[in-house]
């Protein structure tokens, strides 16, 4: 049986190599969602438990919400969840889990999914740039949901809804890299072609005599 699977496998990576990197790639990102659900909630706790709850963290103030007050692309104001926004604590526990998960997400995608020989440091500079815009999409997106989400699991289920909420924002964010990070990784991690000479070999060598 593992056997066959592995032969079927290798014969889908031969005949059609994006179907299979797509397939990699989507269980890769669905095993950091589970990171992140486990992670998220210890850290939250933990950060829960300093004065940091109490700290506002609210910058990029880009435009005006109905009832007049200033929307914030990272909105986290303070206080606790749903009356506050989490404070500098919450945020401290999102940005810390993700940039955890991304980390080894990067090093499982480029060995594993797209078998990259390209300079790691280039791939990992562009990866960085990458992270940093979708993080402000996603900050600037989750202004509208946020709130809504916790207001109403937490008014409908107390504590509960209140983790239950910490998993719904979490799948949105993990959605939306999802859909955004596959085309760029498939940029930022290209593989040299197989049949160009190394800096060096003989091939190179009797180009350059000619």
């Amino acid at each position: 049986m593992l056997s066959r699977t592995r032969r079927a496998w290798r014969r889908l990576a031969e005949g059609r190599p994006a179907v299979a990197e797509l397939i990699l790639f989507t269980g890769i990102s669905m095993g950091m969602t589970v990171l992140q659900l486990a992670l998220m909630p210890v850290l939250k706790w933990a950060f829960g438990l300093t004065p940091l709850v109490d700290s506002a963290f609210q910058v990029l103030g880009v435009n005006t919400n109905a009832d007049g007050s200033t929307f914030y692309v990272f909105d986290y104001a303070a206080g606790a969840l749903p009356a506050g926004g989490g404070g500098l604590a919450y945020f401290l526990a999102v940005q810390i889990t993700l940039a955890i998960a991304q980390i080894i997400n990067f090093f499982l995608q480029r060995t594993v999914t797209f078998k990259s020989d390209t300079d790691v440091w280039r791939a990992a500079a562009w990866y960085a740039v990458a992270y940093v815009v979708i993080t402000f999409a996603a900050a600037w997106l989750q202004g509208f949901y946020k709130a809504p989400i916790y207001e109403w699991m937490i008014g409908r289920w107390g504590s509960t809804g209140e983790a239950g909420a910490d998993v719904v924002t979490m799948i949105i964010n993990a959605l939306l890299s999802f859909v955004v990070f596959f085309p760029i990784l498939k940029i930022i991690f290209r593989k040299a072609p197989a049949d160009a000479p190394a800096a060096g070999s003989p091939a190179l060598a009797r180009a350059g005599a000619r």
